[in-house]
């Protein structure tokens, strides 16, 4: 498959089927996706409808059954588990909607532990992400555990771990459900934020249609297809 210059993610006939038992589940049937590079995609759809299976291959968790998907210019479809692990901690970083932070590290720590793993420096936060801290408004909470903080903080703080090591793709699984709306509404202006100014290309799942809006478009899946695009 040829990847155009711009696209940073590109699947052709993507499918994935799981056996639980006796019975075969076609979660994904056939998916055909271009995503260039810095776009903020949203993807909305009912349960089952294959979104989260979308992701989980995208992001190198789960290989597909069918089809073939380049990421980051790594073919995943055909990498193996060393090749997704590495796709994983180079170029592909998630937020979810628990924020699973580490409760008895400080903010810092907890972004240092993405560092540490991703084969980083941890000690040292260089500019580029200290000014992310600021953009983020947690600069001056770095030293609070997770219980000491607020759920928009503690969000905040899961983006910036995310974003620690300079991933290429940003997968946001829901990332404003567990949040009330004054600070949903922060954090996805922060994603239009870095989306606008950093260029970073995002992917979020949502099953907010206001916050699909905040994308430049809106994948509807149905059934494990791409049923419609909005804009």
């Amino acid at each position: 498959m040829n990847k155009p210059p711009d696209s940073i993610i590109q699947a052709r006939g993507l499918r994935k089927v799981y056996n639980t038992g006796k019975v075969q589940v076609e979660a994904l049937r056939g998916v055909d996706l271009d995503v260039p590079r810095g776009e903020f995609i949203s993807i909305v759809g009912p349960s089952g409808s294959g979104k989260s299976t979308l992701f989980h291959i995208v992001g190198g968790l789960t290989p597909p059954t069918a089809g073939e998907v380049i990421v980051a210019g790594r073919n995943v479809s055909t990498v193996g588990e060393r090749g997704r692990t590495e796709l994983r901690s180079s170029s592909v970083s998630f937020v979810f909607q628990k924020f699973n932070l580490l409760p008895n590290l400080t903010a810092r720590d907890n972004i240092r532990t993405a560092l540490y793993i991703s084969g980083k420096e941890p000690d040292q936060f260089d500019p580029e992400l200290l000014s992310l801290l600021d953009l983020l408004g947690i600069a001056g909470r770095l030293d609070h555990k997770p219980s000491e903080m607020s759920g928009g903080e503690q969000q905040r703080v899961a983006i910036a771990r995310a974003l620690a090591t300079r991933p290429a793709i940003l997968l946001a699984d829901e990332p404003t459900g567990n949040l009330d709306s004054r600070n949903s509404l922060a954090v996805l202006n922060i994603l239009k934020d870095l989306n606008e100014r950093l260029g970073q290309t995002i992917l979020m799942i949502t099953h907010n249609t206001e916050a699909a809006a905040f994308g430049h478009r809106t994948l509807h899946m149905r059934d494990g297809r791409i049923a419609e695009t909005s804009h």
